[in-house]
């Protein structure tokens, strides 16, 4: 669009995606990074000051744009952040799934952003996108996913009874350890190549770095067993020998690290190993959701049903970021149980 004349923004509400993006592009040309910006940029914005506004990741917009650093006066000027973003370009684009949406607040809906559109007398155009880019195309796996955690009327079901010949370069697995996921993810990095993460529910707390031998170094706080490794480092707390947060995902040296939901949301990789944690677990016919044995401030003071609905989505999200391969483990054993019977 830019480069047909026309001003033409890209926003979402994820620090790392935005700082990947521009990064990446930035190497190429100094003026693009400037196009990529966050949702809760348009506080101030000229109307229709834009001809086009791509709202990436649009199930993260929340209620306003204010925060805690938000300056009294701009307080006073914040209005819904739909519709600062709606008002912001004379064609505001949304792309979103509201199965993604993971922390208290997210509301970006198709019918919150309808509802505002036409309180705004714009004309809403719906697309439904049949087709999907991720999981390397699959049809089968994005089925199997949503079937594996309640997300689709159809019972769940085993992989293999799932797929079709043709779809057969997705690989899906189980691993009885985290060392059997990790030699998985590494032997596939080594043997078939593209890049391996490994994420996990956010049930282990995240400490600060600590300096160690004069550098600054990740607390290894995913304890299971005998196996230990350390979150990603935190926004803003940088450590000597991994990469910022905002890289975790796209940094040759985020393997060494677990990713969480909030580095791992809105990027792909080729292998994606996931951790099940205790916060979401089997128990007969349905899965289980435990806020007392979650880690995340944000998301344990939902009420019971939205906990739920959030740590499942969470999951969704982590076993969606593979193109080309996942692997899954349960450190509950009646869960990983019915991960393994799943993942045949």
């Amino acid at each position: 669009m830019a480069r047909r004349g026309r001003t033409a923004y890209h926003a979402t509400g994820s620090s790392a995606f935005t700082n990947t993006l521009r990064r990446i592009v930035g190497t190429r040309d100094r003026r693009v990074p400037a196009m990529f910006k966050y949702f809760n940029n348009f506080v101030d914005a000229e109307k229709f000051g834009l001809d086009v506004l791509i709202c990436d990741e649009a199930h993260r917009i929340r209620e306003t744009s204010v925060y805690r650093f938000t300056r009294r006066e701009t307080r006073a000027r914040a209005r819904r952040q739909i519709e600062e973003l709606i008002d912001a370009a004379r064609v505001p684009v949304f792309l979103l799934d509201e199965h993604q949406i993971v922390r208290p607040g997210e509301m970006g809906s198709l019918t919150e952003i309808r509802a505002v559109a036409e309180q705004l007398d714009c004309a809403v155009e719906v697309i439904r996108l049949g087709g999907q880019f991720r999981c390397g195309g699959s049809e089968y796996y994005d089925a199997w996913v949503a079937r594996l955690l309640g997300l689709s009327r159809l019972p769940a079901a085993p992989w293999s009874r799932l797929v079709s010949r043709t779809d057969e370069s997705f690989a899906v697995r189980s691993a009885r350890s985290p060392e059997e996921m990790e030699s998985w993810l590494l032997a596939r990095q080594e043997s078939d190549g593209g890049t391996a993460r490994l994420a996990a529910g956010y049930c282990w707390r995240w400490s600060d770095p600590v300096n160690r031998d004069g550098a600054r170094v990740l607390v290894a706080d995913v304890e299971i067993g005998n196996w230990r490794r350390p979150w990603n480092a935190k926004p803003g707390k940088r450590v000597t020998e991994a990469p910022e947060s905002y890289y975790w995902a796209s940094d040759e040296r985020g393997f060494g690290q677990v990713g969480c939901i909030y580095t791992a949301q809105g990027f792909e990789y080729d292998w994606a190993g996931v951790i099940f944690g205790p916060d979401f677990v089997r128990r007969g016919d349905e899965w289980v959701a435990r806020p007392e044995r979650s880690h995340d401030p944000a998301v344990k003071r939902a009420t019971p049903p939205q906990f739920r609905a959030l740590i499942r989505n969470t999951y969704k999200v982590l076993l969606t970021r593979g193109m080309r391969g996942v692997c899954v483990y349960s450190t509950d054993p009646e869960t990983q149980e019915y991960l393994e019977s799943m993942a045949r």
